[in-house]
């Protein structure tokens, strides 16, 4: 911005610089040449005294040798009968027009030009003064005051450029630092403000900012509440489901079940928590640990449906930008799909794949796939029945941690949701 305002501000100026600069040095020539020819005419009149008084040769030669031009050898008498003192540069039908008008003019001749200015003698007989004037003496000063001018132009072009430049330094700072806050508040950090500097118009921008800044963290703060007070208000039914679990007696089933209790209460207290208390820094995990925790948890509703399943890659650790938490949500969520969507006997596989910076899990069924991937993985569309919102909780985890979400076909003929993430520093678990 600052260069297209500075380039606007050299051309602008340039025009009008341009505007005076060809004029003025028009009119600079204009007036090297009147003077020229004006002390050219001077010169000439001088002699028409020495003219009047004598015809004598001599003495008109002294009269020439007098003048300034005359010592230069410049000027020349052309004296009745076609006699000629000095040295003559003018055409003969020049002198025969001077002759006959009875006024001075110029002419052009070799090399420059001559003004030739009658004198009368008499009535019958006229003289005419010559005074050769060479070019140099016409534009002499032109180009100098040309440079000068020039000079003038360039000197007035750099100071509005600079000018310029400084008021576009003020808006463009102005403008980057809005800019600034604003990719900080999109990384997460709520609490970036700016103080509204530069034109009025990027202050009201600096100013509806701060307002928007408010408004977002008051919003997002109401929302971890509302969260944490619904997530608080399970816990009473959880107690009761607590309590009946434990009156189920020692059967593996019942057993499950409150082992299912025990992992529901963990998850809500775990909501509330990070309702309650927002990271400024995103979580790792262990995503084959995770992995692992989750298979032994799915693996034994699979053994009751005669499922096969099977978990790939994850005997060592693989570190990823997201909490534990979330990860196990969508792995449950993916995992609950297979048993929600597919027959049951339907065979599924979950791998787990570290790359050159990336993380991918796949989780593969047997069963019927997914016909439209698009409509899967927008937020409430669901073609079996469901929420919607298993596959979109998944896109949203990925997205945040810089990675993204995708639908294939899986090598068992059905559908396999790949989970791409970026890989992290192991060291940091």
């Amino acid at each position: 911005m600052r260069r297209s305002l500075a380039l606007v501000s050299a051309a602008v100026t340039s025009m009008v610089a341009l505007a005076f600069l060809v004029p003025l040095g028009l009119m600079v020539r204009e007036i090297a040449r009147d003077r020229a020819l004006a002390d050219a005419e001077r010169q000439a009149g001088s002699l028409a005294p020495a003219l009047a008084i004598s015809t004598n040769r001599a003495a008109i030669e002294r009269a020439v040798a007098s003048t300034q031009a005359g010592e230069a050898g410049r000027v020349a008498v052309h004296l009745p009968g076609r006699a000629t003192i000095g040295t003559t540069h003018a055409h003969l039908a020049d002198l025969q027009t001077a002759m006959a008008r009875g006024r001075s003019f110029s002419a052009r001749a070799a090399g420059g030009y001559v003004l030739l200015q009658p004198v009368a003698l008499d009535q019958d007989r006229t003289t005419v003064v010559e005074v050769y004037l060479p070019k140099e003496d016409l534009t002499r000063g032109v180009r100098s005051a040309w440079i000068v001018l020039t000079g003038v132009a360039a000197a007035l072009v750099l100071g509005s450029v600079v000018v310029a430049d400084r008021l576009a330094a003020r808006v463009v700072g102005s403008a980057r630092t809005l800019a600034k806050a604003a990719t900080i508040l999109g990384g997460g950090d709520l609490r970036t403000r700016i103080d509204p500097q530069g034109p009025p118009e990027l202050r009201e921008a600096g100013r509806a900012f701060n307002t928007m800044a408010d408004r977002v963290e008051a919003l997002l703060a109401a929302e971890r509440e509302l969260v944490a007070d619904l997530s608080h208000r399970l816990r009473t039914p959880l107690t009761a489901m607590r309590l009946n679990a434990a009156a189920l007696g020692p059967e593996p089933a019942a057993e499950q079940t409150r082992l299912a209790v025990q992992r529901l209460e963990e998850e809500v207290d775990r909501i509330i928590g990070a309702a309650r208390r927002p990271k400024q820094q995103r979580a790792l995990c262990d995503a084959a640990e995770v992995l692992r925790d989750r298979m032994e948890f799915w693996s034994a509703l699979a053994e009751d449906q005669n499922r096969d399943c099977e978990l790939v890659g994850a005997e060592h650790p693989v570190a990823v930008p997201v909490a534990r938490g979330e990860l196990s949500a969508v792995l449950d969520s993916l995992l609950g799909n297979v048993f929600r969507h597919t027959p049951q006997g339907t065979a599924f596989v979950v791998t787990l794949y570290e790359g050159v910076g990336r993380v991918v899990i796949l989780v593969a069924d047997a069963g019927p796939g997914i016909d439209d991937s698009d409509t899967a993985l927008r937020r409430g569309a669901s073609g079996g029945g469901s929420t919607g919102l298993g596959l979109d909780i998944a896109r949203r985890m990925a997205k945040a941690a810089g990675g993204d979400v995708r639908i294939d076909r899986s090598t068992l003929g059905g559908a396999q949701i790949q989970i791409w993430l970026p890989a992290a520093d192991a060291r940091r678990l």
